[in-house]
Parts: C-alpha cells; structure tokens; sequence
C-alpha cells in the first residue's frame, strides 16, 4: 500500500536469479508413474522424483502473501526473522508484492519484465544480495517467477515449492504468457484444481486523477471481469489495497474522513482514505458478489480483532500510529470455502511485530487437501 507517511528509501536494480524463471512452467514438469489398477508403468522427466502409485499431481495447499515494500531492504535488513517465518510455518507457495526490482534491460531500451536488472556495477552488486538470499534455505528450495515494472516501483514475485509444478504461469488478467501488466501487478499460476491469482492492486489514491481514481476504477473494472470469465475455482492473494468493511479497519471515522492538504473530491462516494473510499468498498463487494467468492479471513474471524486483525499498520510515529487496515486477503471461490483450514495475519501491535520491516504483515491460507475420486481401472 501506499505510505502515507515519510517515503521509501530508493533501491538499487537487478536482475533474475538463475533459479528463477519467466516463462510458462511446462518445462521441467514431473511425470508420475501409473499405478493403482495393476501393472503399467510410466517414465519421469524433468528432475523431480517421480511418486509410485500416483497419477495425479498433487496441488499447492499452504500460502504466504506478503506486501513486502522493497524485496532488497528487507533482505538486507530483516531477512533472517523472515526466513525464521517461512522455515516454521513451510508454505507451498509464497506471494510477494512490491518488490521494487527493475526489470532488466538498459536505460531507454526495451525492458523483459521477467528478469531483473544487472547492466551496471551497482545492479550487478545488488542482484548477488538477492541471489544469495534466495539460493539459502527454505528459499532454495523454491522456484521463483518475476513481473517487473520499468523502475524501482511495483512488481510481484511468486515462489513456488519445487515438487509443485503449475501447469502454466502468465503474467497478465488475460492470462497471455507473453504479456506482463504495467507495474508488474499480476502473476496467474494454474494448478490442476485451482488458479493462483497474485496482485498488487493500485492506490486508489486522493485525487480525480488518471494515475489514482480512473486508474484504480479501470483496474476494478478488469478484474470484475477476470473473475466473471475464470474456468477454475480460484484464489486471489495480495495487496488488495481496500478495506471492505468497517470491521477492516481499526478507526471507521478517521479514515472515512481522512483527507490529503484539505482536498475534497466533487463526489461523496471517493472521499476518504484511499483503500477505504465508498467507490472501492462497494466495487470489491461487487467483484466477490458477481465472482461468487469468499474473503477467507473473514469466513473464519467474525469479530474484529484489534490486536492482530489487520495487514497494515500505519508509522508508529504521528497521526497513523496505531491506525490499521487489512488490505492483504485470500479471497477464495465459494467451491473452496469448505476446503478451508485457517487464515491468519501474522504481525500485530504498534510496533509492528511480525512486519519484518515492511509496512504490512504476512498473511497466510491453508486448505485441506483436495479428495479425488480414484480413477476407474481399464
């Protein structure tokens, strides 16, 4: 989310790791070995251990989403805690938003999206850091895809357990391949039984502008459609950058009637706090209406919880110290409702324990296991 506060140290720029890639995840996808009916066999490819007995894949169902405000100050600053994060509760899959890596490509040339920047000395020095931190554990044992902005702004990352294999990863809400949202907004892996949806949704920001509320509205706009149009049952992760309800923020008034410099917006509906304008409330609640889906969180926790109920924390210093938000969600479809296990914040009071350095909290989802039905012998 966007601070509202004092801003962000700038990053240097990179490019990706080697154990990471940008293209669709075909390549390297295990093929188990047959079994269950009696004889058959099957080969294996791709390096992973093929798993006797088993047909089918097995599917990701421990997450991690995490707006982490600069992916290289958190490595160099609090890597260790959350690595310690990451080794105890083990997720399958972990969402990044915010990376704030540039994509490679040199100053006025064209930009790939999907590998980081390292054209200077500099970017060269800051993509070992990140290189190395992702070549430890528990992050080795990840494979890592990218989406990128032009500069140090935005960007989403998804790492992914190695022994999972997604049957196709793109990088846009109309699922292209080839195409990465501006600002690296969006990573779409598909899986057997579900699709993975990681955003970094805009900042409706303060003003009627084209870079705040027309963006945000068009943005709103796409996604009622993708998860009108989606041929999965689905799960959205990541900054979300709204609040829905009055229960999701720890101050309804203030932030109702925040403003920035005194501006007022000509209409009623788009004032306030961005992320917690009427316009977006009553956009998000249109998309998971129309897209029949569930906000996980909140399908468990009914109440509010001051202490550990929201993803974001304002500074701990001036007139945001101890005002929260929780704008960091899984929103599943309703055909997994009953496959949820828990959903939790992991960070909590003012001074942000659990943040890691950034401004938001690790959120995390768990289902249960999908039961399939075995497969009739021939």
């Amino acid at each position: 989310m966007k601070r509202f506060f004092r801003p962000v140290e700038k990053d240097g720029s990179f490019k990706k790791p080697s154990l990471s890639s940008s293209s669709s995840s075909g390549d390297g996808a295990a093929a188990a070995i047959a079994g269950g009916c009696g004889g058959g066999g099957g080969g294996g490819g791709g390096g992973e251990a093929e798993t006797k007995g088993k047909k089918e894949r097995e599917d990701p169902v421990k997450f991690v989403t995490w707006n982490a405000n600069s992916l290289l100050l958190r490595i160099k600053n609090d890597w260790a805690l959350f690595s310690d994060f990451v080794r105890t509760l083990d997720p399958d899959v972990i969402c990044i938003q915010e990376v704030r890596l540039p994509a490679a490509g040199s100053k006025g040339g064209p930009k790939n999206p999907g590998e980081l920047k390292d054209d200077t000395s500099a970017s060269r020095e800051e993509k070992q850091v990140v290189m190395r931190a992702l070549s430890s554990l528990p992050f080795k044992d990840y494979r890592v895809w990218w989406s990128l902005s032009e500069s140090k702004y935005g960007g989403t990352a998804m790492f992914i357990k190695k022994q999972f294999q997604p049957k196709k990863v793109s990088f846009s809400l109309d699922r292209k391949v080839s195409k990465h949202e501006p600002d690296g907004r969006v990573i779409i892996a598909e899986f057997e039984s579900f699709l993975l949806l990681n955003t970094y949704a805009p900042n409706n920001g303060w003003k009627e502008e084209e870079n705040s509320f027309q963006r945000r509205r068009k943005w709103d706009k796409r996604m009622l459609e993708f998860v009108q149009n989606v041929d999965k049952p689905l799960i959205w992760c990541g900054d979300l950058n709204v609040s829905h309800q009055d229960i999701d923020v720890s101050h309804p008034d203030f932030f109702s009637s925040a403003k920035l410099n005194r501006y007022i917006p000509p209409n009623k509906e788009d004032c306030g706090q961005p992320g917690f304008t009427l316009a977006e409330r009553q956009r998000f609640g249109n998309i998971l209406s129309q897209g029949k889906l569930i906000d996980a969180y909140r399908y468990l926790h009914k109440e509010k919880d001051m202490e550990t109920g929201f993803s974001w924390s304002g500074n701990p210093i001036g007139k945001y110290r101890g005002k929260r938000m929780r704008i960091d969600y899984f929103i599943v479809s309703e055909l997994l409702k009953d496959r949820i296990v828990s959903c939790e914040m992991h960070g909590h009071g003012i001074e942000l324990e659990g943040f890691y350095g950034s401004d938001h909290c690790p959120v995390s989802l768990e289902l249960s296991k999908e039961e399939r039905e075995p497969e009739a012998c021939s």
